[in-house]
């Protein structure tokens, strides 16, 4: 029961429920319909097919434990395993992650091992089967305790140009250093042209934007 492919059997089986950002799942309910977030419904998966509490606030009461992208990105930091997103696209069961970034909230999916995907997408559209390509992935996510099998093809997983932002490590590079002159030839000063994307660089970001 606990593996990849069943992990994606059962998502499957949530296709058209709805989507509530911030939403919570009793991941011990076998019944749960919906309503879902991103997190929750990955996590339900997960907890339902192998009795793992992964990406949530706890890993004692899966009646409360609050599931979040931010935990699911803790988690594989702290639990493993990591691995990339071009790998998960042909893991039945492994979940992709986009992490947040300041205001913007991230997103997870399972990955259907094909390329594809199933996730609760949003408000509008629910529980969907979508794909990983031409959409921006920080990571894929193994979680210890499931048995995954690949499949035999590799999968191109295209994704949009790289964006500039804050994560956790800092993105560092020449470019970044262009990026610092620009903010500073318009007035906004980054505190530096150290070619690291920190958290200053990002609020002079953040202003050039809104100004």
């Amino acid at each position: 029961m606990n593996t990849g492919k069943a992990v994606v059997e059962l998502a499957l089986r949530h296709l058209g429920e709805d989507y509530v950002l911030g939403a919570l799942a009793p991941k011990d309910d076998p019944s749960w319909d919906g309503p879902w977030d991103c997190a929750e419904f990955v996590s339900w998966c997960v907890y339902q097919t192998s009795h793992i509490l992964y990406g949530c606030s706890n890993t004692t009461n899966p009646a409360t434990a609050d599931a979040w992208t931010g935990f699911w990105a803790r988690d594989a930091e702290a639990r493993g395993k990591k691995i990339s997103v071009a790998e998960a696209a042909r893991i039945p069961g492994a979940a992709v992650l986009r992490v947040g970034v300041g205001t913007k909230v991230g997103h997870i999916v399972i990955s259907d091992g094909k390329g594809g995907t199933v996730e609760a997408h949003s408000r509008n559209t629910g529980v969907i089967r979508s794909t990983l390509r031409d959409r921006r992935w920080d990571l894929g996510i193994l979680v210890p305790g499931i048995t995954y099998e690949a499949g035999p093809e590799t999968i191109a997983v295209a994704q949009p140009p790289l964006v500039y932002r804050l994560t956790h490590p800092y993105m560092r590079g020449e470019k970044i250093k262009e990026i610092q002159q620009a903010l500073m030839d318009q007035g906004f000063n980054p505190r530096g042209l150290d070619g690291v994307f920190g958290p200053k660089t990002f609020a002079a970001v953040l202003a050039f934007q809104q100004a």
